[in-house]
C-alpha cells in the first residue's frame, strides 16, 4: 500500500512529508529491468481511450499537488496503481504509478498487461524536471540511463513506456510519436506544470558511424543553454557529440511529438541520443548520467 503520511509545503512546492510507515525498500534500477525484461515486439498493448488517458494524468497531477489519496482513487479509475518505494542505492522515496495487475512486493516480474507503462515521482523534493525513456529494450539499456538520470538529481519524475515500440499495430506502441498514449498524457500533465523534459533514447553504433551521442532541443530550441552545457560535458568524456543546433544531425527528434508539444508551451526539451557502445558501457553509461542529471539539478 502507499504510506501517504502528511504532506507539507516546501521549497515552494509540495513533496512529500514524514510518512506514517516505511516504504518498502527495492533496487530501482532492479526493478525496472525486471520490468522491462518482459517487453518484446510480440508483448501485449492495448491502446488507450481518452477516459483512461485523461483518469492517468490527472491521477498524475494530484500526486504532485499532494493529494495522494486521491490520486490513487483518480488512477484506480484507469487500472492504475499507487505505490510507496524507498530506493536502497539513494534513500529516496518515490510514488510508482503503475498498472494495477504487474505490481508485487518483489523486484522480480516483467512486462505489463496492456503497455502502458509506469511513472517514479521523487517524493524528498518538489518535483521540477522530468526524464523520459520512451522506447525501453527497443533503444538496448535506455532504461537503466533513464533511472541513472533519475537517482542522479533530486525533484525528477521517470516516465516509462510500457511496451517495445513495434508491439501493437500500426505504430500505436511508439509512444515518442503518439498523443494517444498513456505516455504521452503524462508527459502532457509535466508540460501543463511548466516542467522541462530529458528524453534519451538509443542508436546502432553503424547507423550514425563516428557518433556517441546526438545532443538536440527536438522542435524547440528553449533548452538551448542546457543542451550546450551537456555537449561540453559530453565532450570533456570523450565522446564524439553531434550537437543538432550547430549543424544537421541524425536523429535530431524534430517529429517527436512530446518535444513538439514542449516546444508549443515554450518547455525547455532535451532529445538525446546514445550510441549503443555507450549504453551497453556501464562505466560510460554512469558517466552520461551523471552529465545529464547535472543539467536537470540546475533547472530552477
Amino acid at each position: 500500500m502507499f504510506a501517504t503520511g502528511l504532506w507539507r509545503e516546501h521549497g515552494g512546492g509540495r513533496s512529500a512529508g514524514l510518512p506514517t510507515g516505511r516504504y518498502p525498500g527495492v533496487d530501482l534500477e532492479e526493478r525496472i529491468t525486471a520490468f522491462t525484461s518482459g517487453l518484446d515486439r510480440h508483448g501485449r498493448y492495448r491502446q488507450p481511450d481518452r477516459e483512461e488517458r485523461r483518469a492517468a494524468a490527472e491521477g498524475l497531477g494530484l500526486l504532485l499537488d499532494g493529494r495522494p489519496r486521491e490520486a490513487g482513487k483518480r488512477l484506480a479509475g484507469a487500472g492504475l496503481h499507487l505505490t510507496g518505494l524507498t530506493d536502497r542505492a539513494t534513500g529516496r522515496r518515490y510514488a510508482e504509478i503503475s498498472e494495477a495487475a504487474d505490481t508485487g512486493d518483489s523486484d522480480s516480474g516483467g512486462g505489463s498487461v496492456r503497455g502502458w507503462g509506469r511513472a517514479y515521482v521523487d517524493l524528498s523534493a518538489p518535483a521540477r524536471w522530468s526524464v523520459q525513456v520512451p522506447h525501453p529494450v527497443a533503444d538496448t539499456d535506455s532504461e537503466r540511463l533513464g533511472v541513472g538520470v533519475l537517482r542522479g538529481a533530486s525533484g525528477g519524475v521517470l516516465v516509462l513506456a510500457g511496451a517495445h515500440r513495434e508491439a501493437g499495430e500500426d505504430g500505436a506502441a511508439d509512444v515518442a510519436h503518439r498523443r494517444d498514449t498513456v505516455f504521452h498524457a503524462l508527459c502532457d500533465e509535466l508540460v501543463d506544470r511548466r516542467m522541462p523534459g530529458i528524453q534519451v533514447h538509443g542508436f546502432a553504433d553503424d547507423s550514425v558511424p563516428g557518433t556517441d551521442a546526438v545532443v538536440s532541443t527536438g522542435r524547440g530550441r528553449h533548452g538551448l543553454p542546457q543542451a550546450r552545457g551537456l555537449a561540453r560535458a559530453l565532450r570533456a568524456q570523450g565522446l564524439e557529440v553531434c550537437r543538432a543546433w550547430a549543424r544537421s544531425c541524425e536523429l535530431e527528434g524534430r517529429t517527436n511529438v512530446q518535444g513538439r508539444r514542449a516546444a508549443a508551451e515554450e518547455v525547455p526539451f532535451l532529445h538525446l541520443e546514445f550510441s549503443r557502445s555507450v549504453r551497453t558501457d556501464r562505466e560510460r553509461t554512469e558517466q552520461v548520467a551523471a552529465a545529464t542529471a547535472a543539467v536537470a539539478a540546475d533547472w530552477p
